[in-house]
């Protein structure tokens, strides 16, 4: 199995600092789980263009084969101007309609306050749900103040992080043991 998380900005950590603590659980927990980081920032990805997502190159082309190939993700996103930001949204744009079709998606929000807990309802779920993902319903949104010295100190964030993790793996699991018996089927 191979669980990806995205940290979907090229600024900030609180984003890569959760992602990177859900990833940390899920090799803790799980060792045989092939898991990885996207920080966006790391990566010089173009804009999209509108070509096909197989003739891109470059960094971009290596992002797009690894989500392509991955089984399921926890994708985090801080919220700019009351939404996800470009980077990620461009980063979807990238992919063709389908990328997320049965792969799962756990989903975590960063935000510097409580008036964007709805970004992930009305932004982050729907693109996700029309590029077929099975999006986990529950996810997890992490104020500033949940924060200090880098580190998430809040233990119910951490909780909640925690099921977020075990929970996407948990579903992953499921949706592939139920595709494996429904092509055996057929």
């Amino acid at each position: 199995m191979k669980l990806i998380g995205i940290s979907g900005s090229i600024v900030g950590s609180k984003t890569r600092i959760a992602i990177e603590y859900a990833l940390n659980r899920a090799n803790e927990k799980y060792p045989d789980i092939d898991v990885e980081l996207i920080n966006l920032g790391d990566y010089d990805l173009v804009f999209c263009d509108g070509r096909d997502y197989r003739d891109y190159t470059g960094d971009t082309k290596k992002i797009i084969d690894k989500i392509m190939a991955a089984d399921g993700f926890i994708i985090g996103s801080p919220v700019f101007q009351s939404s996800i930001p470009g980077a990620l949204k461009n980063l979807f744009d990238l992919l063709p309609f389908d990328a997320f079709q049965e792969k799962v998606v756990g989903i975590v929000i960063t935000a510097g306050s409580s008036k964007h807990y709805l970004v992930a309802e009305q932004q982050l779920k729907p693109i996700l749900t029309y590029m077929k993902a099975f999006v986990f319903p529950k996810y997890v949104f992490i104020e500033d103040h949940h924060y200090h010295e880098k580190q998430i100190t809040d233990p119910e964030i951490l909780k909640r992080l925690n099921q977020l993790t075990e929970n996407t793996i948990l579903a992953i699991n499921a949706v592939n043991e139920v595709f494996k018996t429904s092509e055996t089927s057929y």
